[in-house]
């Protein structure tokens, strides 16, 4: 049961579910910036598997959860009643209780009570989530934001969004920056730089942790569409294999299951080295 004095705190949050973000995104061609418990941690001053505490980065985090700008959507993850932590297996529902009792104070003194709130789980769709039945829709209505798009992927370069599945099949075409696997924010300014050759028509998914959280807002501003997509490759191989429990995918690195036991097996997909259009390094 979550602690009554948690539930008193967070009753006023007003956060859409993941497919009515979903439909803001796809309807109105919303940017997204999701705030997970990795975000929050930076900001509370601890460092995440693969990003360190940066101050900078920190600024830049509290700036963009203070937006209020209608074309940003701010995603968050606070299940604040038990219909909602009900929605999870009980080994997130129980992280979810220890998290939010271990910020509690914290996080109120960030979150507005009077900003609506978007889903930050609407690429956690599958492996938490208790009834999976409605995943296959789920899916179909997440790849409808790429539908027929010209894209540029920004991720890790061990990430490898899309490779040996046939997640992004739908869109036009595929371009991608490979960026530093850990602590990525070293090189924000080098991203941007990149990015900016690009026509402001091309829709940008970045998977680069915190890092993609900041680039949505300011890529948002310059004038780009913007989603920030997180582990959405890894949530959909891990729902092609019906996992029950975070598995290793071959030849993608997986910072939250493995970390240092990743073995850099090589992509034997030509297509994918012919969409890398460069390599930034730290």
């Amino acid at each position: 049961m979550l602690y009554f004095y948690q539930w008193v705190i967070f009753n006023g949050l007003n956060i859409l579910s993941s497919e009515d973000t979903l439909d803001e995104i796809i309807n109105k061609n919303r940017s997204i910036s999701r705030f997970g418990d990795g975000e929050f941690n930076l900001i509370f001053g601890k460092g995440i598997g693969f990003q360190k505490v940066n101050d900078s980065l920190i600024k830049k985090l509290k700036k963009v959860l203070k937006n209020r700008k209608i074309g940003l959507l701010v995603g968050i993850n606070i299940p604040y009643n038990n219909s909602l932590l009900n929605k999870y297996i009980d080994k997130s529902k129980h992280y979810f209780i220890n998290w939010v009792e271990r910020w509690k104070l914290k996080l109120f003194a960030l979150i507005d009570l009077n900003k609506k709130y978007y889903s930050s789980y609407i690429t956690r769709f599958y492996l938490e989530i208790k009834d999976k039945y409605k995943v296959p829709d789920y899916i179909k209505k997440l790849k409808q934001i790429w539908e027929k798009r010209d894209i540029l992927i920004i991720e890790g370069e061990k990430s490898r969004l899309g490779i040996g599945n046939d997640l992004f099949n739908n869109s036009k075409s595929i371009k991608r920056i490979l960026c530093p696997a850990v602590n990525a924010f070293n090189v924000y300014d080098k991203i941007i730089y990149h990015i900016k050759k690009f026509d402001k028509s091309i829709l940008i998914l970045l998977a680069l942790g915190p890092t993609s959280t900041a680039l949505s807002y300011d890529l948002y501003k310059l004038g780009y569409q913007a989603i920030d997509v997180g582990h959405i490759d890894i949530e959909y191989e891990w729902f092609l294999r019906k996992a029950t429990k975070k598995i290793r995918i071959s030849g993608k690195y997986v910072n939250e299951v493995f970390g240092k036991k990743y073995k850099n097996e090589a992509v034997k997909d030509k297509k994918y080295y012919e969409e890398i259009i460069c390599k930034i390094n730290n």
